[in-house]
């Protein structure tokens, strides 16, 4: 039911929703290691965009039916809307080190990958399956990057800006 361009746009869609939330939240917060984390937590955002969008590049616009796809894309602006997941319900600030601020990116990094992976039964095409498990992948990849900053920053509440 789901293509390519559906599954691409949406994922764009989520980062930039995600960027504007963190972005909002440095208004909220004055803690200047917050700050910066969340800071470099709207760029990261940006960068997946910016990733999603080469992947969109790389696809045939010829391979689809224009009615399917548009039904498609129907489907998942309704659903997805200016959805943010777990950030939604964020309250930036009672956020008070670190620690928290890492553990909401990661619960959000995580809310992702599981919508993305209820999409999957809904997407016939072997090649859809593909780029949807890539973006699985580097949201995945982005949940290790928190992780381990939080692991490595366990007793600490600065993340040197070289660090991040």
């Amino acid at each position: 039911m789901f293509v390519i361009r559906d599954v691409i746009e949406l994922a764009i869609q989520i980062e930039k929703n995600a960027e504007k939330i963190y972005r909002s939240a440095q208004a909220k917060l004055t803690n200047s290691s917050l700050l910066s984390t969340l800071q470099w937590l709207a760029e990261e955002e940006v960068n997946h965009a910016k990733w999603f969008s080469k992947l969109k590049e790389k696809i045939n616009p010829n391979l689809s039916d224009p009615a399917i796809e548009e039904m498609g894309r129907t489907l998942l602006a309704d659903a997805l809307g200016s959805q943010s997941f777990s950030l939604r319900e964020a309250n930036f600030s009672e956020i008070q080190n670190l620690e928290e601020l890492l553990t909401l990116a990661a619960e959000f990094e995580r809310d992702k990958v599981m919508f993305y992976e209820m999409l999957r039964p809904f997407i016939e095409d072997p090649e859809t399956v593909t780029f949807l498990e890539k973006i699985i992948s580097e949201e995945n990849r982005h949940i290790q990057r928190l992780k381990s900053l939080k692991e490595n920053n366990a007793e600490e509440d600065v993340i040197s800006p070289e660090r991040l």
